[in-house]
C-alpha cells in the first residue's frame, strides 16, 4: 500500500482543520477554540514525531508568525480572534516561510471575498471608503465595522483556507 509523503499528510491535515473552521465560521461567524487548538496540537505533535516536513522549532515559529501577522487585523476590528488563532494553528503545519505566503494569499482572497459580498449587499462604495478610513485612522473607526446593524461582517476563515491552499500548490 502506498504511503503519504510528509508534505501531503501535512497539507491534508491543515486543509481538514482550516476547512472545518471555515464551515463552522460560515454557519456561526465563529471559529471554535476546539478547532484551532486541535489543529495546533496536531501540527506540533506531527512535527515532534517527525511525521511532517518541518520540525518542532519551525512549527512553533510558524504558529508565532501566523499569530503576529493576523493580530493587527483583529486589533483594528477587521477579523475575529478565531481567524487569528486559525492561521496560527495552520502555521504549526506550514512552518514560517509557508505561513508568510499563506497570509499573503489570504489577504488577496479575503479582499476578493469582501468585495464580492459588499457588491452583492449593495455596499461596495461604503465598504471601500470605510476600509480606507480604517487604514488611514489605524483602526479608530473600527466601531463602524463592528456595528451590529451595518450588515458588513462575513466569515473570514474561507479566505484562510484559500490562502493556505494557494500557497501549498504554488510555492
Amino acid at each position: 500500500m502506498p504511503t503519504m509523503s510528509p508534505e501531503t499528510l501535512s497539507l491534508a491535515v491543515v486543509l481538514a482543520g482550516t476547512g472545518a473552521g471555515a464551515v463552522i465560521d460560515m454557519r456561526t461567524r465563529r471559529v471554535p477554540n476546539a478547532v484551532t487548538f486541535s489543529l495546533a496540537a496536531t501540527g506540533l505533535l506531527m512535527a515532534t514525531a517527525g511525521l511532517g516536513p518541518i520540525g518542532p522549532a519551525a512549527a512553533l515559529a510558524g504558529c508565532a508568525l501566523g499569530l503576529a501577522l493576523m493580530l493587527p487585523g483583529y486589533l483594528m476590528g477587521g477579523t475575529g480572534a478565531g481567524d487569528v488563532k486559525l492561521l496560527a494553528a495552520a502555521g504549526t503545519l506550514l512552518g514560517p516561510a509557508m505561513t508568510l505566503w499563506a497570509f499573503a494569499f489570504t489577504l488577496i482572497a479575503g479582499g476578493a471575498i469582501a468585495l464580492l459580498i459588499a457588491a452583492v449587499r449593495g455596499r461596495l462604495w461604503l465598504t471601500w471608503w470605510r476600509t480606507i478610513d480604517l487604514i488611514r485612522t489605524r483602526g479608530a473607526n473600527s466601531g463602524d465595522i463592528r456595528a451590529v446593524g451595518e450588515n458588513n461582517r462575513f466569515a473570514y476563515a474561507p479566505a484562510i483556507v484559500a490562502g493556505v491552499l494557494i500557497a501549498a500548490v504554488t510555492i
